[in-house]
């Protein structure tokens, strides 16, 4: 299975793509990762990422395109994959396509995790983690079930994101539905999308992405 999973910063795209690797075996390809793989593997794309990184410039998508297929090529990635923040822009996905098409790897659906604007900024603006195990938490809906200590691995270090707050939550979408969300439009016309709610919980996300998939192999 090769998917897309889209939505707005904060939807919980990372959360649904890591269920999907624990449960399917499906790689998780995000830019990020892909980026610092590249340049720790001293590939030459991938010390040309770096050195536009290292620099404080943002990585051209003609470099991010070749690393992802360079990615794309290797053995795990035949069982399946789902990309995470990528394509974020209208060029990448096309130029995704073309890549896809080329290797014989066509997608097989788009997942759209679909949130309310003010739920999410309250949702991320609420939320922390574990110091120590990552685990996530929220000021309303998630909190420990003691006061102060992580109910996972018992830590009482916990650290909020600084990027975390409602007005970098609002640009961060601002730039969402400047760049990203003209992609729903997109992979709806090619009859790829699928819309999920992503105001319910996340496993009740999870299972309707199941029948989702469930669909699509159907």
């Amino acid at each position: 299975m090769r998917l897309i999973i889209l939505g707005p910063p904060g939807a919980g795209k990372g959360t649904q793509a890591q269920r999907l690797v624990e449960k399917h075996g499906l790689v998780q390809l995000s830019t990020g990762d892909m980026l610092r793989g590249a340049a720790a593997a001293g590939t030459d794309v991938g010390l040309k990422a770096k050195a536009i990184m290292d620099s404080g410039n943002l990585v051209p998508d003609e470099v991010v395109i070749n690393i992802v297929s360079e990615r794309l090529d290797e053995p795990d990635v035949q069982k399946g994959f789902v990309l995470d923040g990528f394509p974020r822009t209208l060029p990448q996905a096309d130029a995704l396509e073309v890549l896809l098409s080329e290797k014989g790897m066509p997608l097989d659906g788009v997942v759209l995790l679909t949130v309310e604007d003010d739920a999410l900024v309250q949702r991320v603006a609420g939320r922390y983690s574990c110091a120590k195990c990552g685990e996530i938490y929220h000021d309303e809906t998630k909190k420990p079930a003691k006061e102060g200590v992580c109910d996972v691995c018992g830590s009482t270090e916990f650290r909020r994101r600084d990027d975390d707050n409602p007005e970098t939550i609002r640009r961060r979408l601002s730039a969402y539905y400047r760049d990203t969300a003209p992609l729903v439009g997109y992979y709806w016309a090619k009859g790829k999308l699928r819309q999920v709610d992503g105001m319910a919980s996340a496993r009740d996300v999870a299972g309707a992405i199941e029948d989702v998939m469930g669909d699509l192999k159907g």
